[in-house]
């Protein structure tokens, strides 16, 4: 899985690309674990293959540490389904809108990558 994290003020901007699988989700977990909990999170699943309930855990562990401060962008119909089965589409915002989203324009980017099919 690839994470492309930008920063904009007090948001933070996570796209994830790939998959959010048993052995990404520990990256996510990492990558998470190192964003202060002040501002927002915004995680653009628009490139997310594909999600297991680690990627879900995940999820609801940036849920918990933004106190709810957090925005699923361009969520695909397989994940979207995953969210309405397990009623996190009911605590968690979930958007289609490309507005907070302007990853290449954003006063910092980072990319990380954990590409186990590169091997």
């Amino acid at each position: 899985m690839e994470i492309i994290k930008s920063i904009k003020g007090d948001e933070t901007i996570l796209r994830l690309i790939g998959w959010l699988d048993t052995q990404a989700a520990p990256e996510l977990a990492a990558e998470i674990e190192n964003i202060s909990g002040e501002g927002s999170l915004i995680m653009d699943l628009g490139s997310l293959e594909y999600i297991s309930s680690s990627g879900l855990r995940q999820i609801v562990a940036a849920y918990k540490k933004f106190e709810g401060r957090i925005v699923l962008k361009k969520v695909n119909p397989g994940t979207l389904d995953i969210l309405k089965t397990t009623g996190l589409d009911k605590r968690i915002r979930i958007e289609d809108e490309d507005e907070k989203t302007e990853i290449l324009t954003e006063e910092k980017t980072e990319i990380l990558t954990n590409d186990s099919t590169a091997e």
